[in-house]
C-alpha cells in the first residue's frame, strides 16, 4: 500500500481487464461505427489541425476530452484502427515534453473564460492526464510513469506562482485522481504533498455539499453552480478522504447526493442543469458532459467507500439519462435533455443556453459535449468490477462482460457475465480458474430496489447479507463453477415535484414514447443536425392504483430503440385537459389533472433511454398512496 494514504475499499482494476459482452459490446460498436470513431475525420475541433497534435486549432479542452473516451473504447474493442488514432496523441504529447517537465501545445490559449491567467492554465492537462493513467494501464507503455513524473515536478515547482483558477480550481479533483495513480505505482513523495497542495487550491467542495446552499433554480452564473462542476465535485471529498481519512469528507457526499435530488432531482437520476443547477422540473434540461462526468465520478466513489449507493446511481444514469441523449445509431447528440421531453428544435426556452440546445446535433449550442460524451459507456464497461484489495473482487453492476484478474493467492479468475441485465432480472456468472480450487471473496452489489435477492451456486441457495450495499460471498471457488443472482425487478412508482409520478423497473425508468418525426436541419457528410417533433399525444396522466404488465421480448443489437425495445410495460391512462405547452416545452404537470370525461387509454411504457421524445414524469390520477408508518 502506498505510504501516507487511506486504504479505499476497493482498487478499480487496469483498463481492459474487463471486455464488454452481449449488448453493452454491441453498444460501444455502434458509438465505435457513429461519432466516437468518425469525429475527428468530421468535426475540425478535434481534426488534423487541432494543438494537440501539433495543429494549430483548437488547443485548449476538446482534443483531451475526445481521446478520454476513444483511448478506452479502442483498448475495450480490441479495435486497431482505433488504437492508432489514439496512439497520434499519445506520441505527439509523449514528444512534445520539455525540459522542464511541461508539456502539450505552446502559445495562446483559447479558453472560455478570457480573463483566465493564460500563461497556466491547468485545466485541459488534467484531462490528459487521466488520458495516460488509462493508457499506461492498458499498453504497459513504460515511458509513461517518468512523463508524469517529470510534468508533476513542474507542477510542483509552479502551483504557487500560477494557482489552479477558473474551471482547474472546481475541478482540481481531476488532477488528484492522477497524482494519486501515480503515487500508488512508484510511492514518491514529493506526489503526496502536491496532491495536497492542489486539494488546498480545489473548490471546497466538502463545505458546499456538507450545508448545501441552492435550494431552487439558480438564475445566474457561479463556478460551484454550473451543473459539471457539480457532476465533477461530487467525488471531491472522497479524493480528499484518501489523502486524510475524514468521516466528513464521506458525509458530504452523502448530504451534498440527498440535497443535489431533493432540490433539483429527476427522473433520470440526475440533477437538473442547463448550465447551472435548474430545479426539479421535468422540462428543465441537464447537459450531456454532467451526465458522463456524473457516472465517472460514481465509479471513482465506488472505488473509494464500496458502497452500493454510488453503483444504485451509476446503473440509473449511464441506463436511462445517457442512451436518452444520443440518437441510436450515434450520429447526432443533444447538448442538453428533458425528462417530459415533446419537442426537440430550434425555439427559446427558460434556460440558460441558446435555442439549439435540445436538438440532435454535430454540436448543438457548444462543442464540449461532442467532444466529451464519448467517456460514458467505455468507463462504465471498465468499472464494471473492482478488487477489493485483498484477492477478491466485487462486482459493481452485471451489463454483459468478461472480466480476468488475479485474485486468492495469485490465481487467475475469469468470470463471464451473461443474462442481459437491466432488461432481464436473471445474471447468469461462469467462473474459470487455471489451477483447481482457489479461496477468495466476491462482493455483490445488491441494488436497493430489489426487496428479494437470491444466489444459486451449482444449483445450491446460498445466503446473501447485504453491508452497506454489497453481499460478501467468501469461499473455495471451482473451475467451472456457474452462479445465478436472481435480482426480482418490481414495477414501482416515485412522487415527484407536485405529486407527479415516475415509473420504474430495476435500474430502469418507463416512459410513454412519442411518436418521434425527425426533419433535417443541417446536412453534412456524414452527422446531420436535427429537429423532431411530434407526431403521437403525450399528455396522458397515470392512476395512482395502476397495475403494470410486463412485457419481455428479444434484447436486440441496439436495445435503446423505442420500436425495439426488450421490456415494455402496459398501462392505462387519461388525457389531461389543459396541460398545455410553457415557453416551446411541455408545461408543469397539473397538481390536480382534469380529466372529467375522458376514456381509459391503453398505454406502452418503455425505458428512457429508447425514447427520445417522451413523458417521464406523469400527472397523477387520484389518490397518493402512503407509503410510510405512523412514528411509534
Amino acid at each position: 500500500m502506498a505510504r501516507n494514504l487511506m486504504e479505499t475499499a476497493f482498487q478499480a482494476l487496469p483498463l481492459g481487464a474487463i471486455k464488454p459482452a452481449g449488448w453493452l459490446c454491441n453498444q460501444l460498436r455502434i458509438q465505435a461505427d457513429g461519432l466516437t470513431g468518425h469525429l475527428e475525420e468530421h468535426w475540425s475541433d478535434v481534426g488534423p489541425d487541432n494543438g494537440w497534435i501539433g495543429g494549430k486549432g483548437e488547443s485548449w479542452e476538446r482534443g483531451p476530452y475526445y481521446v478520454d473516451g476513444l483511448l478506452p473504447l479502442a483498448y475495450l474493442l480490441e479495435d486497431e484502427r482505433l488504437i492508432a488514432k489514439a496512439q497520434r496523441w499519445i506520441e505527439w504529447s509523449l514528444a512534445s515534453q520539455r525540459e522542464d517537465g511541461n508539456f502539450g501545445p505552446q502559445g495562446p490559449i483559447q479558453t472560455v473564460n478570457q480573463d483566465l491567467d493564460k500563461k497556466q492554465d491547468w485545466w485541459h492537462y488534467m484531462i490528459m492526464l487521466k488520458v495516460f493513467t488509462q493508457y499506461a494501464e492498458a499498453s504497459g507503455d513504460e515511458r509513461v510513469i517518468p512523463f508524469l513524473t517529470g510534468f508533476f515536478r513542474y507542477v510542483q515547482g509552479s502551483i504557487e506562482a500560477h494557482p489552479l483558477q477558473g474551471w482547474a480550481k472546481a475541478r482540481g479533483a481531476e488532477m488528484m485522481l492522477s497524482i494519486l495513480w501515480l503515487h500508488k505505482r512508484t510511492g514518491d513523495d514529493f506526489l503526496v504533498t502536491l496532491a495536497n497542495h492542489v486539494a488546498e487550491q480545489t473548490t471546497d467542495w466538502t463545505d458546499i455539499f456538507h450545508d448545501f446552499p441552492y435550494w431552487r433554480k439558480v438564475e445566474e452564473w457561479d463556478w460551484t453552480t454550473h451543473v459539471v462542476n457539480v457532476a465533477m465535485g461530487i467525488k471531491t471529498p472522497g479524493v480528499r478522504y484518501e489523502l486524510t481519512g475524514d468521516d466528513v469528507e464521506r458525509a458530504a457526499v452523502h448530504r451534498g447526493i440527498d440535497s443535489l435530488m431533493t432540490y433539483h432531482g429527476q427522473a433520470h437520476g440526475m440533477f437538473s442543469g442547463d448550465e447551472w443547477l435548474s430545479g426539479t422540473s421535468p422540462s428543465q434540461g441537464v447537459e450531456l458532459c454532467a451526465v458522463v462526468e456524473y457516472m465517472f465520478s460514481m465509479e471513482q466513489l465506488t472505488r473509494i467507500f464500496g458502497e452500493g449507493r454510488f453503483g444504485d446511481i451509476l446503473e440509473k444514469v449511464a441506463f436511462n439519462a445517457l442512451p436518452g441523449t444520443v440518437s441510436a445509431d450515434w450520429t447526432s447528440h443533444q447538448y442538453d435533455q428533458q425528462v417530459n421531453q415533446i419537442l426537440c428544435n430550434v425555439a427559446p426556452r427558460d434556460w440558460s443556453n441558446g435555442p439549439e440546445a435540445n436538438v440532435f446535433g454535430l454540436a448543438p449550442n457548444f462543442g464540449c459535449c461532442t467532444s466529451n460524451m464519448h467517456q460514458g459507456w467505455p468507463k462504465l464497461t471498465a468499472h464494471l468490477w473492482m478488487s477489493d484489495g485483498h484477492g477478491g473482487l466485487a462486482a459493481v453492476s452485471y451489463a454483459p462482460s468478461t472480466v480476468s484478474a488475479q485474485v486468492g493467492s495469485g490465481a487467475t479468475a475469469t468470470i463471464r457475465v451473461s443474462g442481459e441485465y437491466p432488461f432481464r432480472d436473471r445474471v447468469v456468472l461462469d467462473i474459470e480458474l487455471d489451477r483447481a480450487g482457489e479461496s477468495f471473496a466476491i462482493s455483490f452489489r445488491i441494488p436497493v430496489w430489489c426487496e428479494a435477492p437470491t444466489l444459486a451456486i451449482g444449483g445450491v441457495n446460498v445466503p446473501l447479507n447485504a453491508v452497506h450495499g454489497y453481499a460478501r460471498v467468501d469461499r473455495e471457488w471451482n473451475n467451472g463453477d456457474q452462479l445465478i443472482l436472481t435480482l426480482p425487478m418490481e414495477v414501482k412508482t416515485t412522487s415527484r415535484n407536485l405529486c407527479a409520478i415516475s415509473v420504474e423497473r430495476g435500474p430502469l425508468v418507463y416512459v410513454l414514447p412519442i411518436q418521434e418525426n425527425w426533419q433535417l436541419l443541417t446536412k453534412r457528410e456524414k452527422f446531420h443536425d436535427w429537429e423532431v417533433y411530434p407526431g403521437s399525444p403525450w399528455k396522458y396522466g397515470l392512476r395512482a392504483d395502476l397495475a403494470y404488465e410486463v412485457q419481455e421480448s428479444d434484447v436486440p443489437y441496439q436495445p435503446f430503440d423505442a420500436e425495439q425495445a426488450p421490456v415494455r410495460l402496459k398501462a392505462s391512462g387519461q388525457l389531461v385537459r389543459g396541460w398545455k405547452m410553457e415557453g416551446n416545452n411541455a408545461g408543469t404537470p397539473p397538481l390536480h389533472p382534469d380529466v372529467a370525461g375522458q376514456e381509459w387509454i391503453e398505454l406502452t411504457l418503455v425505458p428512457y433511454g429508447s425514447a427520445r421524445l417522451r413523458i417521464g414524469e406523469f400527472p397523477l390520477i387520484g389518490t397518493r398512496k402512503r407509503k410510510w408508518a405512523a412514528d411509534r
